[in-house]
């Protein structure tokens, strides 16, 4: 169907009760995902490889990243597809309540609109077209115990592609703030 949703999760083995909420997120959306790519990191690749292992396997029309530790909130998916065919969207994000800590970005992130000449950061936590998601891709990074920057470097990647970006000004989804927070990094689980 042309507006199929496949959900991509990179996770690693530590985080078994994290995905399996993850997972019942998934399952309990207003607007049913076509389909659910796992990929397990057991190589310590990072979350940037094994995200793009799972986003390899994905052969809907869009696509929608949620990390292994974090969950939607039921609308999630109907609402970000909804603005995405409103806004005729590329790329769509949402923003999140956090779990066990604070918002760390300012909060002009969740009240401006994306703007492509002030492009600012956002999650990986997106709604996006899956061929242009295949063709950016996430690719690792080396940069030692510092955030791994995927989410900024997928952004700035699709945007470079072409891609209209679009802020859905909602929360629609939970953020896990945790203590050793992995940040994606494969040196650090």
């Amino acid at each position: 169907m042309k507006n199929d949703i496949t959900v991509v999760t990179p996770t690693i083995p530590p985080r078994g009760s994290f995905l399996q909420r993850a997972v019942q997120s998934v399952s309990q959306q207003t607007l049913s995902a076509a389909a659910l790519a796992i990929a397990v990191d057991v190589h310590r690749t990072g979350a940037a490889a094994t995200r793009q292992r799972a986003l390899d396997t994905v052969r809907t029309p869009w696509v929608a990243f949620l990390d292994d530790d974090d969950y939607f909130m039921p609308q999630h998916l109907e609402h970000c597809l909804a603005h995405a065919l409103e806004t005729e969207s590329d790329f769509v994000y949402s923003w999140f309540e956090v779990v066990g800590g604070r918002d760390p970005f300012p909060p002009t992130h969740f009240s401006r609109d994306f703007d492509p000449a002030d492009p600012i950061e956002t999650t990986v936590t997106t709604l996006v077209r899956a061929e242009l998601a295949q063709a950016v891709g996430f690719r690792a990074l080396n940069r030692g115990e510092m955030n791994s920057g995927e989410d900024r470097f997928f952004t700035l990647g699709c945007l470079a592609a072409g891609a209209k970006i679009s802020h859905l000004k909602e929360r629609t989804w939970y953020w896990t703030h945790h203590p050793g927070n992995t940040s994606g990094l494969p040196t650090r689980w």
